[in-house]
């Protein structure tokens, strides 16, 4: 039985928490309302006392997704059920039903098409279907574009003439007792003038289906076996349209490659993941093939992982109101990259669903395990994709723009950030990196790397503060030794010398540092003894996405869907991919080093010339004492010296980038 508590108008969860001796123990699904009363999340529980007292904690012990849910709602209630298999049934339902705000939806960004066979017709047709799915209709798919549906059934047709004609075109040629073009080139069997019987048509309809459906090696072997007998009876005609049927279904076949030899039915799932947003990749291959393709990106509004993520995938990619309808849908097995909690509840229901056994599993190794990194890498660049349309938007940035100066309460849009990160390992190699947004896109010709020499140690916060103090002096300096100059673009900052433009010289007008409160006060510690004071400072912590001001105890919390949420996002991830990459240059170059200093005879410069002259520590390996010597400068002597010392060395190699000239890892 449900067990309501009252909503209350009072913030914060303790004002509505129930008594803990009156929720139950069961099983059930339950709902966080606001103060209007609406649903704003719905969860399950195996045991509902255990997952609600989880909820009602100091706040600042919760996930921040969790906390700002929870300080969101006024009140909860729930339902108590017998399984756990209809706990999934009711939960999907809620969500259906009341479209909570802080669960996630995997919601497609677009319509993709069906093959839909109208089995629930007298004369079924097959035709490219959209939107939602209808009884009495069979789907298959769905795939990325309509033109390769309508190519497949035109190649199809000549094997397996159903009709596909509209209802009107039907009842007109039957009207007439004439059909249609298909019906004389061959494409349909015409049941519209009674060429064929409804049975007859309808057999036709059932070996398309399985067909489609991946039961394709009888059919094959059927059209041979009636070639070779058309043959032997010196029914060469028919010999030649079958031989021509066989050549339509090899290439209907060609443009599905096969992916798993073993044939199987099977749902293959990857998700690309950041804090903010999640994207999914489907691949659906029936048969080994792939038949089908779906992907969408999706808001993070949830706390949880990958296992937490992937059952709310399952749950509403499979779980519908009429389960009749979607059993079709569901294959044998599904292979995801985690396993989601309560996966046998979840094998359970898909099976009752389908009629049959349904597994879900993580693939381990072979085709399916290769397959799945297949997904994997286009959820990557799907996500990647979704990332570059939504930074390319002109609209978009000035709304994060002036989003970032509201939540900060900047005097002016920062039209200019420079964000920066800190690198090392364990201490060693300690380095840092600048980069600069401008009107909320990269300026890649104005990052700038900082090798970190004046602290001891794994120090982030005196790495920080040097890094800052460096920067900004050279804003002075440069400053007091520029001219402002009036160009087409406006006042500028020239060396006077050379009339060139200073590019250290332009303020920011946001400095963002990735971390958390202690870099920020070194960053600000470091403009203060410069003396500048109108220059403001953020910083913005990895794991919960906070935005931390100087001397302020609480952290600003930006909403999940803001835009400024995300550039900030996009800026100190980009400083610290550039600070890595810097990182393990300078690392590599180290190993080298220590590799070939020993060697007597060979400098730093003859080093250089070595290393790009074979391009890798691999291929310097590799080489004998005669092609060493062949590098200018390096006599026969050194290059024996050379080859004993990277004979003596590990495995491990080093490449140089020809592009930049740095030397990296290979």
């Amino acid at each position: 039985m449900p067990a309501a508590r009252p909503s209350r108008t009072t913030r914060g969860p303790l004002s509505y928490r129930p008594a803990t001796g009156s929720i139950p123990t069961q099983p059930g699904v339950y709902r966080f309302r606001d103060a209007r009363g609406r649903v704003i999340y719905v969860g399950k529980a195996k045991n509902l006392r255990a997952r609600l007292s989880s909820y009602f904690q100091d706040v600042g012990n919760l996930h921040p997704r969790t906390a700002t849910m929870v300080t969101s709602a006024a009140g909860v209630d729930w339902t108590v059920v017998n399984t756990e298999v209809e706990a999934l049934q009711l939960e999907y339902s809620w969500i259906k039903e009341f479209d909570p705000r802080f669960n996630v939806k995997y919601r497609d960004d677009k319509s993709y098409p069906w093959l839909a066979v109208t089995v629930g017709e007298e004369f079924p047709r097959v035709m490219v279907g959209r939107g939602a799915k209808r009884k009495g209709t069979r789907y298959f798919g769905p795939y990325s574009h309509a033109w390769a549906i309508r190519e497949t059934v035109d190649v199809l047709l000549r094997v397996f003439p159903m009709r596909s004609c509209s209802n009107g075109v039907f009842k007109r040629s039957s009207q007439i007792g004439r059909p249609c073009l298909l019906g004389y080139i061959g494409k349909c069997s015409a049941p519209c003038v009674g060429q064929v019987s409804a049975e007859e048509h309808r057999q036709i309809v059932d070996d398309f289906c399985e067909f489609m459906a991946g039961r394709t090696r009888p059919f094959i072997k059927r059209i041979e076996t009636q070639m070779y007998a058309a043959s032997e009876e010196l029914d060469f005609e028919r010999a030649a349209r079958l031989r021509d049927d066989l050549g339509a279904i090899d290439r209907a076949l060609e443009k599905q490659a096969v992916v798993l030899g073993d044939g199987a039915d099977a749902d293959v799932i990857a998700l690309a993941e950041d804090p903010l947003e999640v994207a999914v990749q489907v691949f659906y291959v029936r048969g080994g093939r792939i038949r089908g393709q779906r992907g969408w990106v999706a808001d993070r509004v949830e706390e949880g992982g990958t296992p937490e993520l992937v059952e709310t995938l399952l749950l509403q990619l499979y779980v519908g109101a009429d389960p009749g309808e979607e059993a079709d849908t569901i294959p044998r097995e599904i292979l995801v990259p985690a396993r989601p909690p309560d996966v046998e509840t979840f094998e359970e229901l898909l099976s009752d669903l389908r009629g049959s056994r349904v597994r879900v599993r993580v693939p381990q190794r072979g085709d399916k395990k290769t397959l799945q990194e297949t997904v994997g890498r286009n959820a990557g660049q799907a996500l990647a994709l979704h990332k570059t349309r939504r930074a390319s938007d002109l609209t978009t940035r000035n709304r994060a723009l002036e989003e970032i100066q509201q939540a900060l309460a900047l005097d002016e849009v920062p039209l200019r950030i420079e964000c920066y990160d800190v690198s090392n390992l364990q201490g060693t190699e300690v380095v840092a990196s600048m980069v600069v947004f401008e009107d909320g896109l990269a300026r890649k010709s104005e990052y700038r790397r900082f090798v970190i020499r004046g602290v001891d140690g794994q120090n982030d916060v005196a790495s920080m503060h040097e890094v800052i103090t460096r920067r900004f002096r050279r804003l002075l300096d440069e400053q007091a030794r520029s001219e402002t100059v009036v160009g087409e673009d406006g006042p500028m900052l020239v060396d006077p010398e050379t009339g060139r433009p200073r590019k250290f010289a332009y303020a920011p007008g946001l400095v963002v540092v990735d971390g958390g409160p202690p870099q920020v006060a070194a960053a600000a510690r470091a403009l203060d003894e410069l003396g500048i004071d109108d220059i403001p400072v953020c910083g913005l912590a990895k794991r919960l996405e906070e935005v931390w001001l100087p001397e302020q105890e609480d952290p600003v919390i930006l909403a999940r869907s803001s835009e400024g949420l995300y550039l900030l996002q996009r800026v100190r991830d980009e400083a610290h991919r550039f600070a890595i990459t810097h990182h393990r240059g300078r690392r590599s170059k180290s190993m080298v080093e220590s590799l070939l200093d020993d060697v007597p005879g060979l400098g730093e410069v003859r080093r250089k010339t070595l290393l790009k002259h074979f391009g890798s520590l691999r291929k310097l390996r590799a080489a004998t004492v005669e092609e060493i010597a062949e590098v200018p400068g390096i006599g026969t002597r050194t290059a024996t010296a050379i080859k004993d010392a990277v004979a003596a060395s590990g495995g491990q190699t080093v490449a140089v980038n020809t592009a930049t000239g740095e030397l990296q890892e290979d």
